[in-house]
């Protein structure tokens, strides 16, 4: 499709007049043009593999294309070292807030703990780090949401669950069991952040009053998009990157901090 620049996941292609069609089997996200690419440039962010169609009723999970999480594994791990990068250069309590990553032992040990399998992507986000520690500047992650660690992905999985069949709503589920969160509106407040839809690939939202969305098409896209806007703010619409007292905060705050005022970083 092109020719490799830089990380292997990552291509740039000339486009002549061709049609750029998708493979039946993915879903490409990519970037086109100007301001960040050249004229006629285009750059393919993200590869979100989608579900075929169930040809009988007793199909069984169909085993995990070792290709495909390899470069999801990739994607993850270069948008990561990008954020962290920046971290470490700019916001030094919300990099000093990061934990260790998981163990292979401790990642299956969740497996068996949720009864599903935990893709590629977010393995390869938690075995970078597993979770943030309750200290100032935790809530680095867009909309100053907070990593969460295994134990509290565990708990809340669970509790969600438990709500789930309590409701017995299979029209509107308050909770699906492909839903796997890891990410939190603070580290110990779960009232609302993001799970991957283990079966989709996707990125969704929720809160605790049964609010749930789709917000993302990948982890991938979602970590692209966060380091994007750390490298090049001057391209940001939404919430703002900033710092306050060392931490990255989104902003403008709500709620100002007078002893960390917050102050927009803009490159």
């Amino acid at each position: 499709m092109g020719t490799p620049q830089g990380e292997p996941s990552l291509y740039t292609v000339e486009i002549d007049g061709d049609t750029f069609e998708d493979c039946p089997a993915l879903r490409v996200h990519y970037a086109y043009g100007p301001p960040l690419l050249g004229e006629g440039r285009v750059e393919i962010r993200g590869i979100t593999v989608t579900q075929p169609p169930a040809t009988g009723d007793d199909d069984q999970d169909q085993a995990p294309d070792r290709g495909l999480d390899e470069v999801a594994v990739r994607q993850v791990t270069a948008a990561w070292r990008r954020i962290e990068a920046w971290l470490r250069e700019h916001a030094p309590a919300s990099y000093g807030s990061l934990k260790a990553g998981a163990s292979v032992e401790e990642i299956a040990a969740l497996e068996a703990a949720l009864g599903l399998r935990i893709p590629a992507d977010l393995k390869a986000l938690w075995s970078l780090h597993a979770g943030v520690r309750d200290v100032r500047g935790a809530g680095f992650l867009l909309d100053n949401r907070a990593l969460m660690d295994l134990d509290a992905v565990v708990a809340f999985y669970r509790m969600q669950m438990m709500f789930q069949q309590r409701s017995r709503s299979d029209e509107d589920p308050t909770w699906r069991p492909s839903w796997i969160p890891f990410c939190s509106y603070g580290v110990d407040d779960r009232s609302s952040g993001l799970y991957l839809d283990s079966t989709t690939g996707e990125l969704g939202y929720f809160s605790r009053y049964a609010e749930h969305w789709a917000e993302y098409a990948s982890l991938t896209v979602y970590l692209e998009e966060f380091a994007d806007a750390l490298e090049a703010p001057v391209l940001v619409t939404g919430a703002r990157p900033g710092l306050a007292g060392g931490a990255l905060v989104w902003g403008p705050p709500n709620y100002p901090d007078p002893d960390h005022p917050w102050v927009e970083y803009t490159g």
